[in-house]
């Protein structure tokens, strides 16, 4: 049997690519590259992106095609291309990023997102290049926090890639999957689907340039904290816990999952959030609601820093709930509490990376 291109293509006009319902040949996915060597026959299929979701099916499919409409005999070699530049490999992701921070606390209702939201716009202010990635996936609210519940990121191709652009609200840089489905319906998504849209806000974003970049973990331990750690390389991680016992077992919890052989991320520090209640009109005056200094103590058990400590005024409530951080007023108790937290963070990552410099040079001289 002799072989020749408009066997091979016949063939391949059998197969429908499910993107857009037109056969290969006709959605040109066909690349010129055809080569047919008697019984041996290569050529490239050409995909928009690296990460079409239906590459390995539409290789398959072509394959059989030719088994079945010339012969099964028929060697047959397909490779790939794309349109799109690939995504940077992990470790290689967001290069011009100075420092990544991971927010994370061990149960959820600790205030968690409220510290994240209000720790980047108080760094902002202290004149920081800031990025935050809402990473809850299935209970995002920083567009309701930065008052941004309405806006639609779009992308623009960079270098070759389609990249999402930030929203950008009080000079921070914000991505949530709040701003791409319907904040009234549950996400109801499997630990893989949640971890490749993770992924996607994170790798096929157009960042820029950051000094530090703020991820908004998900209570507790799942696979998006490991998705993050085996995404990026962090720089540390923060948790938060407020002083009662039962929030600081869980937060003992989340400090072992990121200083574990298999994580190896270390802890910044603690924050302890709803320190004590102080009522507006008696700024002076501390009432411990929730325990006291239950997370100072557990800071210093585990030889960890504490980083701050973020009474509760009813302000902060108002300002989540009405798209202003208490961060932006330092004027406010709670708002010279962040500027304070802000500090202490680039403090202790500022010793963090002198201490690891002398590694970072043993490495670059390998």
């Amino acid at each position: 049997m002799t072989l020749y291109p408009k066997l091979i293509l016949d063939a391949l006009a059998t197969v429908r690519y499910p993107g857009t319902g037109k056969n290969l040949v006709e959605a040109e996915m066909v690349a010129d590259n055809l080569r047919i060597d008697g019984m041996t026959v290569s050529f490239s299929l050409i995909f928009e992106k690296p990460t079409d979701p239906f590459m390995k099916s539409m290789l398959k499919a072509a394959e059989t095609a030719i088994h079945t409409y010339v012969s099964p005999d028929v060697q047959v070699t397909i490779t790939t291309e794309s349109k799109q530049a690939a995504r940077p490999e992990v470790g290689k992701l967001l290069p011009q990023v100075k420092n990544i921070i991971g927010i994370s606390s061990g149960k959820g209702g600790v205030g968690k997102s409220t510290v994240s939201a209000n720790l980047a716009v108080a760094l902002a202010k202290l004149g920081y290049k800031v990025g935050l990635l809402d990473a809850d996936i299935f209970g995002p609210s920083m567009p309701k926090m930065f008052q941004v519940e309405d806006a639609r990121p779009y992308a623009e191709k960079i270098d070759g890639r389609d990249l999402i652009i930030p929203v950008e609200k009080y000079g921070v840089k914000l991505l949530s999957i709040g701003f791409f489905v319907d904040p009234d319906q549950a996400t109801l998504w499997r630990g893989g689907m949640a971890s490749n849209a993770l992924k996607q806000l994170i790798g096929d974003a157009d960042w820029g340039d950051l000094d530090y970049f703020l991820i908004d973990l998900p209570p507790g331990t799942s696979d998006i904290h490991l998705t993050v750690v085996q995404t990026l390389a962090m720089t540390g991680a923060i948790v938060v816990s407020t002083p009662q016992a039962v929030a600081l077992a869980d937060a003992r919890k989340g400090i072992n999952m990121f200083t574990n052989d298999k994580v190896n991320v270390p802890i910044l520090g603690l924050v302890e959030n709803m320190a004590w209640f102080t009522p507006a009109e008696l700024p002076e005056n501390k009432y411990y609601i929730f325990g006291k200094e239950g997370a100072k103590k557990l800071a210093e058990e585990m030889n960890v820093p504490l980083l701050g400590q973020i009474p509760i005024v009813q302000s902060i409530c108002e300002g989540g709930d009405n798209g202003t951080p208490v961060a932006l007023d330092e004027d406010t108790v709670t708002g010279r509490a962040f500027l304070s937290l802000a500090a202490s963070v680039v403090r202790q990552v500022d010793r963090r990376n002198i201490e690891m410099a002398p590694t970072k040079i043993v490495e670059m001289h390998k």
